[in-house]
């Protein structure tokens, strides 16, 4: 069977994972320290806080930022759920934009139209591994005074106009969840160049924490075992190798798809890197099957594909309940109906690709 996803543990996770049980010392400790100085060194930001999963990361990330009841978070409506419920938990709103119909990410020509007084920060999605349009969100931020947060689960290593992910706002949040480019089981990181946020952070994951049994505001159990910690050291350390491996799959999906009727291929802005934590293709109605029908037809013949997303955020009730209705926004819904993402992971060997993309280009009408 060809899996979405196929985690990498070679020797060095196991020998970390072992270090760290033979030293005694399991709950936060120097591996987590290690952890946050190299991910601060590899995103090129002077902090990194280490966290138990990317979406305490981005609450973390909102408390930090003093984002509360009363304010609006401007946000995709294309997403896993995880970049949304943060922003709810901080007793915001969630404020939704259209997406751009090729890239997936929101489409920045839309944000300004989105600003309102209450507009307190904007958090972009790099969504499946490429990033969003961070100039012109960037622009839109420093005009009307507000805060950055990028959520960058699906996106270490990825770089627009030369500058990684994670250094390109106020604060960043990545996920190290199992499936994740590079991963420790569960785990988070949020990196940023301001000191008081950073300390925030840190003490948000303990509890509002500032020196035992003294707290300076609420807090949360958020921390990072060094467990998780020293596995996440060792895939940081082969971060570019996962990358280069993926970019290099996707590549050659792209030569055994090329050309199919109804079969729109992964879009690479000329500007950025794109790191295919997904590689998603849209399924059109000049395909001779359905996306679904496609889904059952590959898991026939041993390929496991992934929708992501089968529906926009709007459609759950919890955050329809903040105004939206179906057909607010249309090319998010569109491509719900239409996204497939085929596997593309480092584990993957050219024959699966091969198998891959010829049980693709041999459905017949």
């Amino acid at each position: 069977m060809i899996h979405i996803a196929a985690p990498i543990i070679e020797t060095e996770e196991i020998e970390a994972v072992q270090s760290v049980l033979t030293s005694g010392v399991l709950a936060q400790g120097p591996w987590v320290a290690r952890l946050e100085e190299a991910f601060a060194a590899y995103c090129g930001t002077t902090y990194a806080v280490a966290v138990n999963s990317g979406t305490a990361a981005i609450h973390a990330a909102l408390f930090a930022a003093g984002i509360g009841p009363g304010d609006e978070v401007i946000t995709t409506p294309f997403s896993f759920i995880a970049t949304i419920n943060p922003i709810l938990f901080v007793g915001a709103k969630p404020v939704l934009v259209d997406i751009d119909p090729e890239t997936f990410n929101m489409d920045a020509a839309r944000l300004e139209q989105a600003i309102t007084p209450k507009t307190k920060a904007i958090l972009p999605v790099h969504l499946y591994g490429q990033p969003c349009n961070m100039q012109q969100i960037g622009r839109l931020a420093k005009k009307h005074g507000l805060l950055v947060i990028e959520d960058a689960c699906q996106a270490v290593a990825a770089e627009y106009e030369g500058r990684k992910v994670g250094n390109l706002g106020d604060i960043a949040c990545f996920s190290l969840y199992a499936t994740k480019n590079i991963m420790s089981g569960e785990g988070g990181v949020a990196t940023t160049n301001n000191e008081a946020y950073a300390q925030a952070m840190k003490r948000f994951r303990q509890h509002g924490m500032t020196a035992p049994y003294e707290y300076a505001h609420i807090g949360l159990n958020y921390r990072m075992s060094d467990l998780h910690g020293s596995i996440a050291v060792a895939q940081l350390q082969k971060a570019d190798r996962f990358t280069k491996q993926r970019q290099h799959n996707a590549q050659l999906l792209d030569k055994g798809l090329t050309g199919i009727k109804g079969l729109t291929l992964p879009y690479r802005a000329s500007d950025r890197t794109h790191v295919f934590h997904q590689y998603t293709v849209r399924i059109t109605g000049d395909f001779p099957m359905t996306r679904d029908e496609l889904v059952v037809h590959l898991r026939d013949k041993a390929i496991i594909a992934g929708l992501y997303y089968p529906k926009p955020l709007h459609f759950y009730d919890h955050i329809a309940a903040g105004g939206y209705n179906p057909g607010d926004f249309p090319v998010a819904e569109q491509a719900s109906r239409q996204v497939l993402s085929l596997p593309v992971h480092p584990k993957l060997n050219e024959a699966d690709i091969r198998h891959i993309t010829q049980t693709i280009s041999s459905i017949k009408a």
